[in-house]
């Protein structure tokens, strides 16, 4: 498949700190790449910086083979965390206008059918709720016809089924051949939508694959998971391989009943017991040794 997007041994600094440090990886046309990482991890100075807000300190973005510039940059789609929209404008009128900003725009009853926006066009945007205002963002991030979107966080404070109903939209999207690059604080999220993901901590991407691909790499069998405090009661070591992040410890086991039985004899407690299969949140753990949802360190890096 063609590549549309390919960036090589990107760099940001700002004064001493080095936010982003010789970051790699290129995207596919047609497919979702997610890039992930808890706060302070580099990812959002790194979309800003393909979105054309930030400047890299060094390195290359391609976009189609050519070096990205300011008339690329109008061909983009985005949709940002938070957009100002003017104040007293329908849903209507505000789709009316940012068309106006660009000389070839998608039709709008095909955006507002796609986007589902027909049962409050004529309702002001500031009176909507969180599902419909973030269909009208993707609307105005789709409105130029963009074949590369970036979706920054888009289902963040929506319920579960608005969730389920934006998915939907971005499945679509990506079915008429364009190509997302998605941030997202949902596990769930990135294994539904993402065809790769590229994980970042302090500022270097340090795994990328397919989420089926960097499980089946960093887990094999079950993993056990129990509370740190269980170690307390161990008497003696513990009998095999272990990892302890934050307030859980991590056991992988391709014999559960046998993992158990050697957990009891040597005292360990069982209480807070899980038994399950790895997913994204536990390769998280595992890697950058917290939750994707950490609220430490830098919160808008």
């Amino acid at each position: 498949m063609a590549i549309i997007l390919d960036v090589a041994n990107l760099t940001r600094s700002f004064g001493q700190l080095k936010a982003v440090d010789g970051v790699s990886f290129s995207v596919e046309r047609g497919s979702c790449f997610g890039l992930l990482g808890p706060n302070g991890a580099g990812k959002t100075t790194t979309i800003e910086m393909l979105e054309g807000i930030v400047k890299p300190s060094s390195g290359t973005i391609l976009y189609q083979g050519s070096p990205i510039n300011d008339t690329i940059y109008q061909q983009l789609g985005i949709q940002f965390q938070h957009t100002a929209i003017q104040d007293h404008l329908t849903v209507h009128e505000t789709l009316k206008m940012f068309a106006a900003f660009y000389e070839r725009t998608v039709p709008l009853d095909q955006l507002i059918s796609l986007c589902q926006l027909d049962d409050f066009l004529k309702r002001d945007h500031r009176k909507l709720s969180g599902g419909q205002k973030q269909r009208l963002l993707l609307a105005l991030a789709l409105i130029n016809d963009p074949q590369l979107i970036f979706l920054d966080e888009p289902t963040t404070g929506l319920d579960p089924h608005s969730r389920r109903l934006f998915w939907d939209l971005v499945n679509q999207i990506k079915a008429q051949g364009k190509t997302i690059i998605l941030t997202t604080h949902y596990m769930d999220e990135a294994e539904y939508l993402c065809d790769e993901i590229a994980i970042m901590d302090k500022g270097q991407i340090i795994a990328k694959d397919t989420p089926d691909n960097l499980l089946k790499q960093h887990f094999s069998g079950a993993l056990i998971k129990l509370n740190a405090d269980a170690l307390k009661s161990l008497s003696g070591s513990m009998p095999f391989d272990y990892q302890q992040v934050a307030d859980k410890v991590l056991i992988q086991s391709t014999d559960i009943q046998q993992t158990l039985l050697q957990l009891i004899e040597q005292g360990v407690s069982l209480q807070g017991l899980q038994v399950k299969s790895a997913n994204l949140d536990d390769l998280f753990l595992k890697l950058t040794g917290h939750g994707l949802n950490n609220k430490e360190g830098l919160e808008h890096v």
